[in-house]
């Protein structure tokens, strides 16, 4: 009985069971590929203001550096697509993925389950979970697991589902049978790159993460420049065009997590009750939501911004 096969297949299978639409496995190492892309993505200052994508460029490149005798990346996506979006077409627009719950805590929750599995049904495993929460390069190491090719938007796309998922990973000191990349299929399709309303996507380069309304939203701390007024298409958090235009999301089904369904009176606020928004509804809305990344100021902030 081949052990590395075997493993692989009970992550796989209780991965599953948990929630998540796949998991894959890449050998832990160095990302030789990536390194020269992220360098000189960098040099072109395509991270703006998010200094932090400076910092700790070799562990980024090679999880090995994370987490001590990692053999093995797990790379796991978990589906976020609503059943319904915000009822008010006038109304200020948030991303898909912030409706609900926070998913590093819902995600980072069955992470840790998944990673006592192991350890009950291994032995001895040591590793680390992580979503979105550390300098690692998550969609290069789904792809190197085979869950998806890196769309022209730089999000991971499959044909299966599209790209409305969370990706999360987990670093472990077990070896187990790895996955091959699967083809890219985007093919001549522009769309994404059309759609943009800033021109932060283009076909050489990739998204320049300085003119993603995303960043400026979510990231940007200061002001927003004044000429990207009349640019954002409504957005007040985040962004979902380019993933909204794209064929491969016609396949996209809705997510079955009770904790990504947004509380009902953030579906059907207005256009008005966004721009009176006090603190109270603010709190209230966004208890536990990655909205509170932007705080009530930052939030205010862009609802100004578009008016």
């Amino acid at each position: 009985m081949n052990l590395k096969n075997h493993y692989s297949s009970l992550i796989k299978a209780e991965a599953k069971r948990l929630g998540f639409l796949s998991c894959g496995m890449s050998k832990a190492g160095f990302l030789e590929e990536e390194a020269p892309r992220l360098e000189s993505w960098l040099k072109k200052n395509s991270h703006g203001k998010m200094q932090y994508m400076e910092n700790h460029f070799d562990k980024r490149l090679d999880p090995t550096l994370l987490v001590e005798d990692s053999k093995s990346v797990v790379s796991l996506i978990y589906n976020y697509f609503p059943e319904e979006t915000q009822h008010d077409p006038e109304a200020p627009k948030i991303s898909k993925y912030a409706y609900g719950r926070d998913y590093h805590f819902v995600i980072k929750d069955k992470l840790k389950q998944l990673l006592e599995f192991i350890k009950e049904e291994i032995g001895e495993v040591h590793g680390r979970a992580f979503v979105d929460s550390a300098p690692i390069l998550e969609k290069a190491w789904a792809k190197k697991a085979g869950l998806g090719w890196i769309g022209k938007h730089s999000n991971l796309l499959t044909q299966q589902v599209g790209s409305f998922y969370f990706i999360a990973e987990l670093i472990i000191d077990l070896e187990l049978d790895y996955d091959s990349p699967v083809t890219d299929h985007c093919g001549t399709c522009t769309a994404c790159i059309d759609a943009c309303p800033t021109e932060a996507i283009s076909p050489e380069h990739g998204v320049d993460g300085s003119k993603c309304i995303s960043y400026f939203t979510i990231e940007l701390k200061e002001q927003i420049p004044s000429e990207m007024k009349g640019q954002f298409d409504n957005w007040m958090f985040g962004c979902d065009i380019c993933q909204d235009v794209c064929p491969w999301n016609r396949f996209s089904k809705e997510h079955s997590e009770p904790l990504f369904n947004p509380k009902p009176e953030l579906l059907s606020m207005t256009k008005q009750d966004w721009e009176e928004i006090t603190q109270d509804t603010f709190s209230k809305v966004f208890q536990h939501s990655a909205v509170k990344r932007t705080k009530f100021s930052g939030l205010k902030r862009n609802i100004e911004f578009l008016k």
